[in-house]
């Protein structure tokens, strides 16, 4: 793939085989879990018809992360990150190979939760360690690009992953079959992470395990107030504007459109989010990151209410499209912000704050979701945060101008010549 004779390169990270690696062993594991994720949520919600069950699918998930997030990041500084990424992968395969088994014999609801309880564990270290192991695996001044074709790569993962598992599961009726093939997946991570060659040393920390080391991350993050700013507005937002964990209601007893459908439902968030990368991709980096984070936010919460409220399933499927595009322009900047202000030594550890916020919101907020629609109905769950996520848009923006001001994130990319002759 030649270089462009000058000017942004949209594919500088593409061009370099260590990241093409791992980007593509990341697409297999990324589909691999979310098909699990779709698929786990619409059997326990078939077998038990209970929002609740939903609910506590987020709670099992969120629960191991807040307690081994901040080890997980002293790992990703003091061991080799690649080592602890394949590992992580290694184990997320082993489980899903579990739950395959656990579905074959139609084990008890319960058991199902301590099997999604161990891949929590593994995500907290699985999250801190990819994310810190990125910027040793790409030149620098490749790294804003490869941040947001990993984000590409996520969100193709995201559309494909539930449109496989819904298919799958209506072709065959069973849920077995596709946890087998996603554990198929994440192996293949572990594979291909095993052949990187990073081309900057990790620099290790040299702190032993400590209370204190493993709230450096939190100290650095209390001096980078920008940083916290932003890490703290995606932790609300999502906390209350997230609408995932409803859809096998909306998908099954709202819009009657069953696993297909709901397939469909949950991979649109990530299809909008996937075109918004193509989109950053192509064109200069943006400028007022401050101003675009906060307006990407409240668009997100506003496209949110429009789900919560539509009973039609194209305007649902629209709602859900907005909102992931949206929202992948926050990931982007937040992600570039945090490893741009960060040093070496440190970004295991602020990584696992960073992995902590945004698992703590995905998960407790889809538990908030399944509490709020038992005592309420569905819809009042979802318009309900929604409107929520655009109070806390306004509430941050007041409460960090320094946020409203941050301006370009990005290291000018070196101009390509075409040589002579």
């Amino acid at each position: 793939m030649p270089a462009p004779p000058h000017g942004h390169d949209a594919y500088a990270a593409l061009r370099d085989s260590n990241y093409r690696r791992f980007a593509l062993g990341h697409l297999l594991s990324s589909t691999a879990l979310q098909m699990f994720a779709t698929t786990v949520s619409w059997e326990l919600y078939a077998r038990t018809g209970s929002a609740m069950a939903l609910g506590y699918i987020g709670l099992a998930r969120v629960i191991p992360v807040l307690i081994l997030a901040l080890p997980a990041g002293h790992a990703a500084d003091t061991l080799d990150r690649r080592r602890v990424l394949t590992s992580t992968q290694a184990g997320f395969a082993l489980l899903i190979t579990l739950a395959a088994w656990l579905s074959y014999v139609t084990a008890p609801i319960w058991v199902y939760y301590f099997v999604i309880m161990g891949m929590g564990c593994a995500r907290a270290f699985n999250g801190s360690s990819r994310n810190a192991l990125l910027p040793l695996i790409v030149p620098p001044e490749a790294f804003t690009n490869a941040v947001t074709w990993n984000s590409g790569v996520f969100h193709a993962s995201a559309v494909a992953g539930p449109l496989f598992a819904g298919l799958a599961y209506w072709w065959t009726g069973l849920a077995w079959p596709v946890y087998a093939l996603c554990a198929l997946g994440c192996a293949a991570f572990a594979l291909a992470t095993a052949t990187l060659t990073p081309v900057t040393a990790q620099a290790r920390s040299g702190a032993a395990m400590s209370l204190r080391a493993m709230g450096a991350g939190l100290g650095h993050l209390r001096r980078e107030r920008t940083v916290l700013a932003a890490i703290t507005l995606d932790l609300f937002a999502v906390l209350f504007g997230g609408a995932t964990a409803m859809l096998p209601v909306f998908a099954k007893d709202i819009l009657g459109v069953g696993e297909v459908g709901h397939g469909m439902l949950r991979a649109a968030p990530f299809a909008g989010a996937l075109v918004m990368s193509f989109v950053l991709a192509h064109r200069a980096p943006i400028r007022r990151n401050g101003r675009a984070l906060l307006w990407a936010v409240g668009c997100f919460g506003a496209a949110t209410i429009a789900f919560g409220l539509s009973t039609n399933f194209v305007l649902s499927l629209t709602a859900l499209l907005l909102a992931g595009a949206a929202d992948n322009i926050s990931v982007v900047i937040r992600h570039v912000l945090v490893q741009v202000r960060t040093p070496d030594e440190l970004r295991g550890r602020v990584g696992a704050v960073n992995t902590l916020f945004i698992e703590s919101s995905n998960e407790l907020g889809a538990f908030e979701s399944g509490v709020v629609a038992a005592l309420t109905t569905p819809m009042i769950s979802v318009v309900s945060g929604g409107g929520a996520t655009v109070l806390v848009v306004a509430c941050v923006a007041a409460r960090w101008p320094e946020l409203r001001r941050l301006g370009s994130l990005h290291p000018q990319e070196k101009p390509r010549h075409a040589k002579a002759g």
